[in-house]
């Protein structure tokens, strides 16, 4: 879908959104996906409406408000299984939605996706979407693989519009009944933020010289959470392997320790901790630096919606080497812009790897070819259009005629 097609429903105008500023309530579970929001709530706001972003309390939730100019509610949600506390949470999103009485709701991540979907309908918000950032249960086996489904499917049927994030997330959700296909949209060439290319662009840094890493040192790089699901045990594993071959290689971890379900187990923590060659460096606010002191990023997860990180080293003019993962594989144009491989195996990680370090010049003309790529489809400006007029679209007068087609938007230019 090279386009949101035309919308299947449209919602009648209230006379309170047409004699007052639109307003948007966007919820998440946890205030660490406010990380995933930075500039989308901007551009929301400056297209005319007043956003208030709703999630878990937590720091990132106020500093993330304050610096997108938004109001910010915060509501206590569990990330796990909990059906007592999402019952107070429930309420607390019900109450919460009937007094600020919003146009639009959208709500995304598991628990929030669900809580939020079901709270909306209940409180009569007119435009209700519920966006799919990614689906954890593939990831998940048994009887908590079907809860996680029937979630999803309920979260589903209480939006009139479910966003995916990718279009391979569109077609694993259509394959999996989470509704019907035309309920399942998809802005643009997917994403949910685009990418800053003025931002994330090649250039000098001193991320090196901070670190300790000498100036012509193979550097593989990392950012994102460090978890199972993300694919860092078999990354550690094959770095090992990949030093055996470039004894003079390392390994940059950017982010931090989750301690969420997937959350790495205490030896693959200890083992990164007293590594001498493998730097990790916690949570960090502004990644684009750290992308620059990068030979290759490699992102070897086991489930995305559709990977920012992936994006942004693309945008910096890295090759990056990712997996056939749902999301994850809409990020690459395969041997242009970057390698896939299968999840889970080591040793693919490891030649995919050190196919690239050996190879400069391919490195050079796949990195040119990753931010051209990204400049085209994936600038902020366009994504973020895409959204703001989609989200406008879905107050218009239902006579409004024809279908609703994506804006011819100006570009950020493809070098900086």
């Amino acid at each position: 879908m090279a386009a949101f097609e035309a919308v299947q429903f449209r919602v009648e105008p209230s006379h309170r959104a047409f004699q007052s500023q639109r307003h948007i309530v966007i919820g998440i579970t946890h205030a660490q996906t406010c990380l995933n929001l930075t500039g989308r709530l901007r551009a929301l706001r400056e297209a005319g409406f007043r956003v208030t972003l709703v999630s878990s309390p937590g720091e990132l939730l106020d500093r993330t408000a304050q610096g997108e100019g938004v109001a910010a509610v915060g509501v206590p949600m569990r990330r796990d299984i909990a059906p007592l506390a999402d019952l107070v949470s429930l309420a607390r999103l019900w109450r919460l939605l009937k007094r600020l009485k919003p146009d639009v709701a959208e709500f995304s991540t598991p628990k929030a996706g669900l809580l939020g979907c079901v709270a909306s309908l209940l409180a009569g918000v007119p435009a209700r979407i519920y966006m799919l950032r990614g689906l954890k249960l593939e990831t998940s086996t048994g009887i908590k693989r079907k809860i996680l489904l029937t979630a999803e499917r309920l979260a589903a049927a209480c939006a009139q519009v479910v966003l995916c994030n990718s279009e391979s997330m569109r077609a694993e959700a259509l394959a999996m009944r989470l509704a019907p296909a035309e309920k399942l949209q998809m802005l643009g060439d997917g994403s949910s933020n685009g990418v800053n290319v003025e931002r994330f662009s090649p250039g000098p840094c001193t991320v090196r010289a901070e670190l300790g890493i000498p100036e012509k040192a193979p550097t593989v790089g990392f950012v994102g959470r460090l978890t199972r699901d993300k694919g860092v045990p078999e990354l550690i594993e094959a770095f090992d392997t990949i030093l055996k071959r470039e004894p003079e290689a390392h390994l940059l971890l950017v982010g931090w320790f989750d301690t969420a379900e997937d959350a790495l187990a205490a030896e693959v923590r200890k083992r990164i901790a007293g590594h001498s060659r493998i730097h990790c460096t916690g949570f960090v606010a502004d990644t684009a630096p750290y992308y620059r002191a990068m030979d290759v990023m490699v992102l070897p997860t086991w489930r995305e919606g559709f990977p920012n990180v992936v994006l942004e080293a693309a945008a910096t003019g890295l090759p990056v080497v990712t997996t056939l993962s749902t999301g994850s594989r809409d990020s690459v144009v395969p041997e242009v812009t970057g390698l896939l491989i299968p999840p889970g195996y080591p040793e693919a990680i490891s030649e995919a790897v050190l196919n690239l370090l050996r190879d400069p010049a391919r490195r050079q003309q796949m990195g040119k070819a990753a931010r051209a790529w990204v400049c085209t489809h994936y600038a902020s400006n366009r994504v973020l259009g895409l959204a703001a007029s989609f989200y406008s679209s879905m107050l218009m007068p239902a006579a409004a005629p024809g279908p609703l087609l994506a804006p011819t938007l100006e570009l950020e230019p493809a070098t900086k």
